[in-house]
């Protein structure tokens, strides 16, 4: 089921949502189990027979964090990190298997010249992001950090339909505070308004913007992936188009499901973390990590960069470090060499960066204006960014050179000035070049220069500015709703 459905939006939210505060009334406990079986039933409406596999991980999870915590009071040291390591191998092995086993054939297969196959292999939706959740979670109580152990509360943290299939990544102890606090289960309209304003504005960045660049960024990167065969390059233009109209696209599509995510729980009293900043407006990559999926960036600073010795072994080891975390993050995202490259490049950007600021920046530009720098910074973070993004979106690594030389004027087919002119886009076929500038312009401008959905805040008092709030909400809910045609899924959700 997705956010952007008519039996989400008019069916599935609404009476999860009025039956939850109905049973709340009359207990906690029936009001959690009700979100919970809600939870699992969003789950299976994809396909009913990973309902199981769900539940397995989940009281898998559950026993294996009863028994780490167990045998903290009884056996320090030893055995409490032996069930860690136990449990979080069989997490990444079940991860493994479905979501990198095709994977790894391919590539032996590859390299040998052999066809081995196992058959297809379905990835279940959201494997990645719960089993990170648990893996979170796992470690939390190793380190004594897990205060509560409510079955239930559990179930409802790891099933939570608004995070479920892409994130953001959550920690226990953020969520099961709030399942276990009076105030969640009593309705609170500014809530309610607030989450109804973020739901909608993430439908509109998914409906009206993502969902209308996704055809150009397809149109073109197919284009080029079918010109290797014919010998037609795409001109620097063509090339520059697709990747920012893909840079836009997975920026909206991604911040639309997390805005949705977070309008929808707080509508439940329930507070998601922050995973973007606008971060696009970053000045260096390490601040874009501060600002995009963040948190993913923290997921991987605490359970892998941190322990596998962050910057407190040398510098060397610090790089080494950096790079391991990025490809490992990179391979996170899909089975194939393109996101293990993408990982790559932003590991060899982090290093850069730290070298930069450490050698040049703070030694030798302290006399360069702040504003020069943030300038100069913005722009060629911008850059690496979008360069990075052709990676993730072309289908191997020939395909994506293809684009990337061609954006770099390093090969690229020659384009006449009024063909610019006229959007005559060859391969954007009866695609409109210009239509397409009408959507990368004053989305640039948007990710830019307007403020984030993170400042959104609820003004209440003012039956007037109520009512302005109310129909500013069903206006942009009237545009998004008028411009379904598809239910196109989420980007994310493969991942």
């Amino acid at each position: 089921m997705l956010f952007n459905s008519y039996s989400f939006i008019f069916l599935y939210l609404p009476v999860v949502l009025l039956v939850f505060f109905w049973l709340a009334r009359i207990s906690h406990a029936f009001g959690a189990g009700w979100l919970a079986l809600a939870s699992l039933f969003f789950y299976g409406y994809w396909n009913s027979a990973y309902i199981g596999l769900l539940l397995g991980s989940i009281v898998c999870n559950y026993s294996f964090g009863m028994w780490i915590a167990k045998a903290g009071v009884k056996h320090e040291g030893r055995r409490k990190r032996q069930l860690l390591v136990a449990a979080v191998a069989a997490n990444l092995l079940l991860l493994g298997y479905y979501k990198y086993t095709n994977f790894f054939i391919d590539s032996a297969n590859s390299v040998a010249g052999t066809q081995w196959s196992l058959g297809e292999i379905i990835l279940p939706l959201g494997i990645s992001f719960f089993t990170f959740t648990q893996i979170a979670f796992l470690v939390d109580t190793w380190q004594g950090k897990v205060k509560e152990y409510n079955f239930v509360h559990y179930l409802l943290f790891v099933t939570y339909f608004p995070h479920l299939i892409a994130g953001p990544i959550l920690h226990h102890k953020e969520m099961m505070p709030q399942f276990a606090h009076a105030s969640t289960y009593r309705i609170n309209w500014d809530h309610v308004a607030t989450g109804l304003l973020l739901f909608t504005l993430g439908l509109c960045k998914k409906v009206l913007w993502a969902d209308s660049l996704a055809p150009f960024a397809t149109a073109i990167f197919d284009g080029a992936q079918h010109g290797m065969t014919t010998g037609i390059l795409p001109t620097v233009y063509e090339a520059w188009s697709g990747a920012l109209a893909y840079t836009l696209q997975i920026y909206f599509d991604f911040s639309g499901y997390t805005d949705m995510a977070l309008g929808i729980a707080l509508m439940f009293n329930i507070r998601l973390p922050a995973n973007f900043n606008s971060p696009y407006k970053a000045t260096s990559i390490i601040e874009f990590w501060r600002r995009w999926h963040m948190t993913l960036s923290r997921f991987l600073r605490d359970y892998l960069y941190i322990p596998l010795g962050g910057n407190r072994k040398g510098k060397p080891r610090r790089y080494l470090n950096l790079m391991a975390t990025m490809l490992l993050g990179g391979l996170w995202h899909g089975a194939s060499w393109t996101f293990v490259v993408w990982g790559g490049l932003h590991g060899v950007y982090l290093a850069i960066n730290h070298l930069w600021r450490e050698v040049a920046a703070e030694k030798f530009l302290y006399w360069v204006p702040k504003w020069v720098g943030l300038l100069a910074g913005g722009m060629l973070t911008f850059i690496a960014v979008v360069a990075a993004w052709v990676v993730f979106r072309a289908n191997d690594m020939p395909h994506a050179l293809v684009i990337l030389k061609a954006m770099f004027g390093i090969a690229a087919r020659p384009i006449a000035f009024d063909a610019v002119m006229h959007g005559n886009l060859l391969l954007l076929t009866e695609l409109s070049g210009r239509d397409l500038l009408r959507l990368l312009v004053p989305g640039l401008l948007w990710v830019w220069l307007l403020p984030n959905s993170a400042r959104i805040r609820f003004v209440s008092g003012s039956t007037l500015l109520t009512l302005l709030q109310a129909a500013a909400v069903l206006s942009m809910l009237y545009f998004a709703i008028d411009q379904f045609g598809s239910y196109s899924p989420f980007l994310y959700f493969q991942f």
